[in-house]
């Protein structure tokens, strides 16, 4: 009788415990929804508006057949064969994209490589069958941005939105014709801002998102829960070429800095500071009251950077208030710029805050990598990623071959990409500047070689 009671005493306690346990429900998650059949959470009132700016862009290029026949290149034999066989022709060769209105007068913006190289450009617009030949207006090939412009009148640009205030998070729909089916429209949120080093473009500052941008999708619209433009849609990131939930794009304030200067001009022109940048280990940035920003390892002589006063080991935290994480962050910005533009400077040198104003130069008069060339080789001064990935020691100065024409005077003498030219007859070289003034006379000149440890002379 005593273990009947026992029992059924720890089964009441049992149950009694069971009922007293009480799971966290959200609030939000048992809330009572309107019964009636008119409460439908939509986003329908936030695109229908904006899905009128957004264009389908399809482009065709003509590409000639080539053939290794020698006897194809007499007009009789061309005639024969043709006549005997279906040799292959010139083909045109199709591809699909997006854009986006920014002006009311036709100008639409897209990426560069949707319209690159491209013959014919065909836009077509939502609710009008007609289809529009575009006109090519400029493109910027570093940044993946392009302009076009068709001629129709009292079209619905796009509304911009500051992306310097997009957050991690943020609702964003993707505009475009992927895989040609026109007026897709998908949702997500920003999971990434200020994204570098995806290898997309030269110059990178992505907004990463899980909106589905595929194939078709390049150069649409990325827009926030407001229907503003946040950015233009450029790629993916897919082994398969499906999406795979990491989509790319280009932030909107650069957009509207290129696109002024395409639209004015026709090109982009680039400023130019004049520095080396590295980033900063945790280690380094204790030396700069943890903080971290873009690393000057060195400067260029006659730029804007020298001209201000900048010196290496400076670290730059922001330019004109804005601030600075990282050597690629400096560039982006710096490249969205025009040249000759006034901007403020603030960077840390010994530990104090200096601010300078500083009136940028022009890329434009930079050949790439700083390079100039002489006798079909091409040359320029030794930086400190050259000097690391060559194991130069810092001794060794004066300028590096980088690339040659191989039937230039330079590669028949035996000039090879890696050379430092140390000296020109008996003018020692430490840059560009001074080996192009040792060349200016007219004449043979000896060149002294540094090439493996050794060094030789050479007359050009």
């Amino acid at each position: 009788m005593k273990k009947i009671i026992l029992a059924l005493l720890l089964i009441t306690t049992l149950t009694q415990a069971k009922q007293s346990i009480d799971f966290n429900y959200s609030k939000e998650q048992t809330r009572k929804y309107p019964s009636n059949h008119d409460y439908i959470l939509s986003y329908n009132n936030i695109l229908k508006d904006v899905r009128n700016s957004v264009v389908n862009i399809s482009t065709q290029k003509n590409i000639t057949q080539q053939t290794n026949n020698p006897f194809m290149n007499d007009p009789f034999f061309r005639e024969f064969f043709n006549q005997q066989r279906n040799i292959p022709k010139d083909k045109i060769q199709r591809a699909l994209g997006s854009g986006v209105i920014v002006s009311g007068d036709g100008y639409i913006i897209t990426n560069n490589h949707v319209v690159e190289g491209a013959d014919k450009i065909v836009v077509t617009l939502v609710d009008d069958k007609k289809e529009y030949e575009a006109k090519l207006i400029g493109k910027d090939k570093k940044s993946d941005l392009a302009v076009i412009k068709i001629d129709k009148k009292n079209l619905h640009a796009v509304r911009f939105f500051d992306s310097d205030n997009v957050k991690v998070g943020d609702v964003v729909f993707a505009l475009g014709n992927p895989f040609g089916l026109q007026e897709t429209i998908t949702k997500g949120i920003v999971s990434a801002t200020r994204r570098t080093g995806v290898g997309i473009a030269e110059y990178e500052n992505f907004i990463q998102t899980d909106a589905s941008i595929n194939p078709g999708n390049s150069g649409g619209a990325l827009i926030n829960s407001r229907g503003d433009l946040i950015g233009i849609n450029s790629a993916i990131f897919s082994r398969s070429g499906g999406n795979v939930g990491i989509g790319f794009a280009i932030p909107s304030n650069m957009v509207t800095s290129i696109a002024k200067q395409l639209i004015e001009n026709g090109k982009f022109s680039r400023a130019y500071l004049g520095v080396m940048l590295s980033d900063i280990s945790e280690n380094m940035s204790k030396f700069y009251n943890n903080n971290y920003g873009a690393l000057v390892t060195s400067i260029k002589d006659d730029t804007p950077a020298q001209k201000a006063g900048l010196k290496r080991g400076d670290l730059i935290v922001a330019v004109n208030s804005k601030e600075i994480k990282s050597a690629s962050e400096l560039k982006n910005i710096i490249g969205t710029f025009s040249p000759n533009t006034n901007i403020t400077l603030k960077y840390l040198r010994d530990k104090k805050l200096i601010k300078t104003n500083i009136e940028l130069g022009s890329l434009e008069q930079i050949q790439p990598g700083g390079s100039s060339t002489y006798k079909g080789m091409e040359f320029q001064d030794i930086d400190p990623q050259t000097r690391s990935k060559l194991m130069l020691s810092q001794n060794i100065k004066g300028v590096i071959v980088k690339k040659i024409n191989p039937n230039s005077s330079a590669a028949r003498i035996g000039i090879e990409i890696g050379d430092v030219i140390i000296q020109v007859e008996n003018t020692e070289i430490t840059n560009s500047k001074e080996f192009l003034r040792a060349i200016k006379s007219k004449g043979k000149k000896r060149l002294f070689i540094y090439r493996r440890g050794g060094v030789l002379a050479i007359v050009l």
